[in-house]
């Protein structure tokens, strides 16, 4: 998105090294992601959203090979350049080849190391760095392609996932359990959510053990009394203490538990299955420690 933003590539980078110099790659089935197809981003984009993102960036590739700038702002904190499109695609991509594989049997549970992030990308608005819903697409998919029945969403991350419910909103089928630092960007979430939408706001400076009280006060028995058949997570880790971009108070050990919690959920009522997507998290330190903490749980290491 351009020099100095935070959401860069080596936020991936990072990820892979730590899961690297930690062992945890080695006992990982590591595979690549596919281009999604239109199709599928159908389920839960405007097709006229969509058209219009992938003509900004074929014009693009045409201005930037005549001589023009390298990016273009779609809002204030979000820009394309000439290979956001394809790496857009290969984001969503990930989430439905792991929703596949999950529900194939092939794999337990999948955790995908994406970027660009998802949950702020509404039916037919580019924003917080997101393009495509890859979580809430994902979840579209298993219920209209795998003709599952229920499916959940959790999101941890420090934002609210305002494209995920902007999608998913209404939907009986679904399940949205969050919880978010308010207010804050992207000041949603706190007026009148639909009944299938669980919004936890929490003011800033919220630490670690008052985030575990509301998962198990709430979330954890919404998700028993839904018995969902799938479960996606939107796995930001900004809202670990360390990370200037919000100002909540969790830590590796935080995510350990409320994976520990989710995947006790998945083993009850769903079969296993989880597919956990890459939000946030944007100090490198801190997110490559999280993602560990969270893959660790997922993988049973």
């Amino acid at each position: 998105m351009g020099p100095g933003h935070p959401e860069c590539p080596a936020r991936l980078d990072a990820i892979e090294d730590r899961l690297l110099i930690s062992g945890v790659m080695s006992a990982l089935d590591h595979r690549d992601a596919p281009l999604a197809a239109l199709n599928d981003i159908d389920l839960a984009h405007d097709r006229m959203y969509t058209a219009a993102l992938r003509g900004l960036s074929e014009r693009l590739k045409e201005e930037q090979d005549a001589g023009g700038p390298p990016y273009v702002q779609i809002d204030t904190d979000t820009a394309m350049n000439r290979h956001t499109w394809t790496a857009a695609l290969r984001s969503t991509g990930a989430a439905l080849a792991a929703t596949d594989a999950v529900i194939a049997g092939e794999l337990e549970n999948a955790f995908c190391s994406v970027r660009p992030p998802g949950h702020h990308a509404t039916r037919d608005k580019a924003m917080g760095f997101c393009f495509f819903s890859n979580v809430a697409i994902a979840a579209k998919y298993a219920l209209e392609r795998h003709h599952l029945k229920r499916v959940a969403v959790i999101d941890f991350d420090v934002h609210h996932g305002n494209g995920t419910e902007d999608i998913l909103s209404g939907d009986e089928r679904a399940l949205m359990v969050s919880i978010f630092q308010h207010p804050f960007f992207p000041y949603s979430g706190d007026q009148n959510p639909a009944p299938n939408m669980l919004n936890v706001p929490v003011p800033a400076y919220t630490k670690g053990m008052d985030v575990r009280d509301i998962v198990e006060m709430m979330w954890i028995p919404r998700l028993e009394a839904f018995r969902p058949e799938m479960i996606f997570i939107s796995a930001g880790f900004d809202a670990h203490r360390e990370d200037d971009m919000g100002q909540l108070g969790l830590t590796e050990q935080d995510y350990t538990w409320i994976t520990m919690r989710i995947k006790d959920i998945a083993r009850r009522f769903s079969s296993n299955r989880i597919v956990s997507c890459l939000e946030g998290g944007y100090m490198l330190g801190p997110l490559a420690r999280s993602v560990e903490a969270h893959v660790r749980v997922l993988a049973d290491l």
